[in-house]
């Protein structure tokens, strides 16, 4: 039904079509006077025309199906793109569009001293487009830093007036603090302060490990969307559409595109990811790593001090002993490979911190309590 009532609107379009085009080429004829030789009827024009009319007629049902199969794909890809647009940048593209028109409006005032003709509505047309296209462009493409920008100043105000400072910059979370989940954790503490954002390029990451066939990496791909899930419910996060990013989209690399979108946003990473922090050091992207954290809030432990410890196991050199404090904490106990399975007091007598945390070595207390 609906290919017929096509079909029939596309006839009546090519009938009128064809008999403004014979309408027009006939006023041509007279004004050039290339037909002074050619005398017609008021009824031959008439039937000219609806010849004319007819063909063109003819023309558009031949043409419709080709016409309604273009048509159709082509709004499935209107749709399908206004789909990936998010409200953000329908919101900033719409003012981005008004303010564009409004600026064209005022020069193209400016055409009506034009006195040749058509001039000055051709010029006015362009305006209208270009300054259109650009007051789109630029409000999509920055209107997000805009808007955080009015965020931070607006959290910034507020804080001032309780008397603390505030910092609103963009969290940009990556896949490895995602599924580690402390960040929720964090959060929930109020130690984070900002709007959290999760870019689409991270949420597809994790997707693909959610499904991937590895039991292991399948179950932290599910964990990571659980706690995307619960800081969504409790905090709310901002997902970030990269689709329109051409920046972004020329870039492979995960990471890279982070960094890029960092820095893009004036924003920090967070992450638990030791390479990452490297890379972004060099990129000059600030970094906030949960493993730094976790170990600057370990309990500080100076030579000399005495604690008393559960051996549970034998140290990789000759004669060790391995404990472990609440926190995790690995503590080498020197000569303590016989009292393992024993509490007994010990002496630290040195403390090495690491990228990957602090390690405590000590020795068994002479005086020790099993």
């Amino acid at each position: 039904m609906i290919k017929k009532l096509f079909r029939v609107i596309m006839i009546i379009c090519g009938a009128l079509l064809g008999y403004g085009v014979s309408f027009l080429f006939m006023n041509l004829i007279r004004l050039t006077k290339l037909g002074a030789g050619i005398e017609l009827s008021a009824t031959q024009e008439m039937m000219a025309k609806i010849g004319v009319s007819v063909i063109f007629a003819i023309i558009f049902f031949i043409i419709s199906p080709t016409v309604g199969r273009n048509s159709r794909r082509m709004v499935k890809q209107v749709e399908s793109d206004l789909q990936k647009v998010s409200t953000t940048e329908f919101i900033t593209g719409s003012l981005g569009l008004l303010i564009g028109l409004f600026l064209a409006y005022l020069i193209s005032q400016l055409y009506l001293a034009i006195k040749l003709p058509l001039v000055g509505v051709a010029l006015s047309v362009l305006t209208y487009l270009l300054l259109g296209y650009i007051g789109v462009f630029i409000a999509t493409r920055r209107g997000k830093e805009v808007i955080a920008m009015v965020s931070s100043n607006r959290r910034s105000s507020g804080g001032k007036a309780k008397g603390k400072s505030s910092d609103a910059m963009p969290k940009i979370l990556d896949t490895s603090v995602i599924i580690d989940g402390r960040i929720a954790d964090i959060m929930k503490t109020g130690f984070i302060e900002g709007p959290i954002v999760i870019p689409e390029f991270i949420l597809v990451e994790l997707r693909h490990i959610a499904d991937c066939s590895d039991n292991l990496k399948r179950n932290r791909g599910r964990r990571g969307l659980d706690v995307l899930n619960k800081i969504q419910s409790e905090h709310g996060i901002d997902i970030y559409n990269t689709d329109g990013d051409k920046a972004l989209e020329e870039i492979p690399e995960v990471d890279v595109k982070l960094l890029k979108l960092a820095q893009m946003l004036n924003g920090k990473v967070v992450t638990n990811d030791f390479n990452l922090n490297k890379v972004a050091l060099i990129k000059g992207v600030d970094v906030l790593n949960i493993n730094e954290l976790a170990n600057a809030l370990k309990p500080v432990v100076l030579p000399g001090e005495e604690m008393q410890l559960f051996l549970i196991k034998e140290g990789k050199e000759s004669n060790q002993g391995v404990a472990y404090l609440d926190d995790g904490t690995m503590i080498v106990v020197e000569e303590g490979k016989r009292y393992i399975g024993e509490n007994i007091n010990v002496t630290v007598t040195s403390v090495l911190q690491t990228a990957a945390g602090r390690m405590i070595f000590a020795k068994p207390k002479r005086s020790h309590v099993k």
